[in-house]
């Protein structure tokens, strides 16, 4: 059954478009879809345009996140911890084991941390076994890391918790001010966090192919292990203040000191809360103060960037497909077609399931519950169900849809340097793990 398993993981690949192909024919298909609901040509083209350029702020708040924890994770401090846990397991087990509980870890605190170090964990660990000649599956693990990445959908960076957490936003005449009590730190949300990275890692171990390949099958991700090359000090007449500028700690520590300052007043002063600019502050910091030198962060710059380059465009085509799913019929359409016929006890699997369809084409996690948000919650008051009980239900579906997106798979599989086709079956396995294990915490637990 394993070996079953994995052909049809590694086989799936094969039927998957590439990415920027893939974002047409979802085009081509809700295009389709809002001309059958009545919406005009015009419309349609409007909403695809409209949502062209609506995440421009966002890709470049990704690329940031992507580039910065590259150049965190290249840094002897974070390349000294994961090594020295990469040397721990003894088994394939304690490996996996290990993998998943650092990558939730990281992306329970914040979804960007897990997201852009969990393949650099991969990474490591897998050289690490190699060496040690336990054999690993690179992009298994890789695609296991992604999958531990989940739980940041009721961790402390939740889009739609904290979203609803905020006054003035924009269902709070319906729902008023949503505490964080009753939905990331609820018992369902506290129990399916515990529960799913041991289901993960007791299905990962199952699965691990006897085949595997290896690490060093995959030279360009194999490169991320190596130490960079120190950089050359200038000689003879060029050296002196230039050359200082660039190797002197003064500089990381007074524009360390600039960005503290506006930290303190961001959380302290106006009392406000982790987002993605607070979040790329914090990256910024730890990067430029972990590197300790102008020179050093700009050298690793140089080689984090390059893992960014898929999401550049892609973010865009993406975007306007998210258009014509938001600013015609379509979105009101998917969503209401599950709440319409849900019950007390279908309700989560019908909203995981609506939330699912929608992911797939909306890449922001907060834009989906803005899209969703006001039909689940008035579905949820009609069978006289908590509006936290159906948040909880659509981040199933949410994360569901960014399992199977290329849109996501493609960020990761361009940080480790592979081609994301390796690693997308095993994703739809591990996704349907996803589902299961949520959709029956949050049906039966509340």
């Amino acid at each position: 059954m394993r070996d079953r398993i994995a052909d049809f993981a590694r086989a799936a690949g094969n039927y998957i478009p590439d990415a920027t192909a893939a974002s047409l024919i979802m085009l081509v298909v809700l295009a389709a879809i809002a001309l059958a609901l009545g919406d005009t040509v015009t419309t349609t083209v409007a909403a695809y345009y409209r949502g062209l350029w609506m995440l421009l702020p966002f890709s470049m708040q990704m690329t940031l996140i992507l580039v910065l924890s590259g150049v965190v994770s290249a840094t002897p401090v974070f390349r000294r911890a994961v090594c020295a846990l990469a040397t721990r397991p003894r088994s394939v087990t304690q490996l996996i084991a290990l993998s998943v509980a650092l990558t939730c870890a990281l992306s329970y605190l914040y979804w960007g941390l897990g997201l852009a170090l969990g393949p650099m964990i991969a990474v490591h660990f897998c050289r690490a076994a190699e060496d040690k000649g336990i054999r690993v599956d690179f992009p298994f693990l890789l695609a296991t890391n992604f999958a531990a990445c989940s739980v940041w959908q009721y961790g402390l960076s939740s889009s739609a918790a904290l979203l609803m957490a905020t006054p003035g936003h924009f269902l709070q005449a319906t729902t008023g001010i949503m505490a964080l009590g009753p939905t990331i730190w609820s018992l369902p949300s506290i129990l399916f966090v515990i529960l799913f990275p041991l289901a993960l890692t007791a299905l990962a171990r199952f699965l691990m192919p006897r085949d595997a390949k290896q690490l060093s099958a995959f030279p360009s991700a194999g490169a991320l292990v190596e130490p960079a090359e120190p950089l050359p000090r200038s000689v003879g007449p060029a050296a002196g203040f230039s050359d200082w500028t660039d190797h002197t700690k003064v500089f990381p520590l007074l524009l360390g000191s600039v960005l503290c300052v506006w930290l303190f007043h961001h959380f302290v002063t106006l009392e406000s809360g982790l987002d993605l600019n607070s979040m790329i502050t914090m990256l910024l910091l730890a990067a430029i103060m972990m590197q300790g030198s102008l020179a050093a962060f700009s050298s690793a710059m140089s080689r984090s960037v390059i893992a960014c380059w898929p999401v550049l465009v892609l973010y865009q085509l993406y975007g306007g497909v998210a258009g014509v799913l938001q600013f015609t019929s379509v979105g009101t359409w998917f969503a209401g077609l599950f709440s319409d016929v849900a019950t007390l006890l279908t309700f989560p699997l019908l909203t995981a399931i609506g939330g699912t369809l929608v992911a797939i084409f909306v890449p922001s996690s907060g834009g989906q519950w803005i899209i969703q948000g006001f039909v689940t919650v008035a579905s949820a008051a009609e069978l006289g169900i908590s509006p936290q009980l159906g948040l909880l239900a659509l981040g199933i579906g949410d994360q569901m849809g960014n399992l199977l997106a290329p849109f996501w798979i493609v960020m990761v599989a361009g940080i480790a340097r592979i081609d994301f086709r390796e690693i997308f079956g095993h994703c739809f396995i591990f996704a349907l793990l996803w589902f299961v294990v949520g959709v029956g915490v949050f049906t039966f637990v509340r």
